[in-house]
């Protein structure tokens, strides 16, 4: 014999049991940034800056987020380009006490009098002081193109 209703506290049921874990996991612990990852998340943006500010051929940003030994390398590095693609990818970055090395995997594409060159590498990006300013670019300079 069933009873009026018995599929109707079934469904109840299963709605309790399935409802119940979720409202026990209402309240998660929230984890703190730790400085590292802070000066990390301000090198990955300040490398992003720097690559916007060379497309747009925007000398006064690049020369405000380096310092000056890194701004007089940068400028005689930059090759003139009618247009210009760059896309970074950081792979790893590395704190010291008076440094940030970061390892950037970059792809461009220059198009200079007519002609386009499509290159890629990998650049070690050595930041220095508070705030971060970019001061070397070792191996595959991605702003030296094209060349």
């Amino acid at each position: 014999m069933r009873t009026p209703g018995g599929n109707m506290k079934k469904a109840l049921i299963l709605l309790l049991i399935a409802v119940l874990p979720l409202l026990s996991c209402g309240e998660k612990e929230v984890k703190k940034v730790t400085d590292e990852s802070k000066t990390a998340q301000e090198a990955i943006a300040l490398a992003e800056e720097i690559k916007e500010a060379y497309l747009k051929g925007d000398l006064a940003v690049i020369e405000k987020n380096t310092t000056k030994e890194g701004y007089r390398e940068l400028l005689g590095a930059i090759k003139s380009f009618d247009k210009a693609e760059l896309t970074f990818s950081s792979k790893w970055v590395q704190i010291e006490k008076t440094s940030v090395s970061m390892k950037i995997a970059w792809n461009g594409k220059w198009v200079a009098g007519g002609q386009t060159t499509e290159e890629r590498g990998t650049a070690l990006f050595i930041f220095e002081g508070s705030p971060l300013k970019l001061s070397r670019i070792l191996r595959a300079n991605p702003f030296r193109q094209p060349e």
